[in-house]
């Protein structure tokens, strides 16, 4: 299974996202889509799970959840807006990573693209980063990777274009 994960999109999917995106088999977004146009169109696009985030009004937030717990081959994932990374979790996910005990931790907010495993709760921790034009972030990124069973492989952080343009701009 081929996965694209994004965030924080604040109401626009560049193009890019479709061509990136056109192999996966299933789309992540980690929060703050903006409105409910995003969530329709990835929708639309591909087999989509989706959280809302801190910017996300009652339209995204009826089309989504607070946080999702699924299983994707045989990981146990956990998907937040506001999530940290190791060593600095926000409190609500840290509270749902003990609780669930997640192989696969995404979370967005921050705007900075990471994965780190975390050692203390055995998981790989995933921020795509931000695929919006708004924000402290200066490229626009989002991530593809592949499960297979136990295995994840294939991990690619993709750089897409500056921030408040679009691309052939």
């Amino acid at each position: 299974m081929k996965i694209g994960v994004i965030s924080d999109t604040h109401g626009w999917i560049d193009p890019a996202v479709y061509e990136y995106f056109a192999v996966v088999d299933e789309i992540w977004h980690a929060g703050d889509a903006g409105n409910a146009d995003v969530i329709t169109a990835l929708e639309k696009f591909r087999p989509l799970r989706a959280v809302w985030g801190n910017v996300d009004g009652t339209d995204v937030r009826m089309a989504t959840k607070e946080y999702l717990f699924f299983r994707a081959g045989l990981k146990n994932v956990l998907i937040i807006h506001i999530g940290g990374y190791p060593g600095r979790y926000a409190p609500r996910a840290l509270a749902l990573i003990r609780e669930l005990k997640p192989d696969i931790f995404v979370c967005g907010h921050s705007h900075i693209a990471k994965v780190i495993f975390d050692k203390t709760h055995e998981m790989l921790c995933i921020n795509p980063g931000s695929a919006g034009r708004t924000g402290i972030h200066k490229v626009m990124t989002m991530l593809r990777f592949v499960i297979e069973g136990e295995k994840i492989s294939d991990m690619e952080v993709i750089e897409f274009g500056n921030r408040g343009r679009t691309r052939g701009q």
